[in-house]
């Protein structure tokens, strides 16, 4: 009886332990999720993963229950068209930061189960190699359609001055 309350406390023990791993070595910043036209079902969130340890990182996954599938997805040049493709992982070298930004690396959130409502927040955890999950409260955003060009050729006129 003796031996199995131990190991019992043993395996508790290292569980603890092991709990924190890669999840409490990262810092995340700038976090949101793309609110979406009603009837829209799918999304993307998009934020900034710091890997503040000595140690090499990888993101596996991420998980919420606003969404049937949630997955790490990039966007890739492929024979001249941007295509956005499913990646088992994403790599967060130590001591770097690594941007999920619209364009590149990104989390999509599939088959939307509720609204996206700007101003509140979704539950998501992001999954990591070992186990270990970061529990994050993603705002949603309601993103403005901006023109880069006029602002390009103002920063070009003021340079020619």
């Amino acid at each position: 009886m003796r031996k199995i309350v131990l190991s019992m406390v043993l395996l508790g023990f290292t569980g603890w332990l092991y709990a924190g791993g890669a999840a409490e070595k990262v810092m995340v910043s700038d976090a949101y999720v793309r609110a979406v036209p009603p009837g829209q079902p799918n999304s993307a969130s998009f934020m900034v993963l710091s890997n503040h340890s000595a140690e090499d990182l990888v993101l596996v996954g991420a998980e919420s229950d606003v969404a049937k599938a949630v997955e790490l997805h990039s966007h890739t040049m492929k024979d001249g068209m941007m295509r956005m493709r499913q990646v088992e992982k994403i790599d967060l070298p130590a001591g770097e930061t690594v941007q999920l930004q619209p364009g590149g690396l990104h989390v999509m959130v599939i088959g939307l189960q509720q609204k996206l409502v700007p101003g509140e927040k979704i539950d998501m955890a992001l999954v990591f190699s070992d186990g270990s999950k970061l529990d994050l409260k993603v705002p949603v955003v309601k993103l403005q359609m901006t023109m880069q060009k006029p602002a390009m050729k103002h920063d070009m006129q003021h340079k020619m001055h």
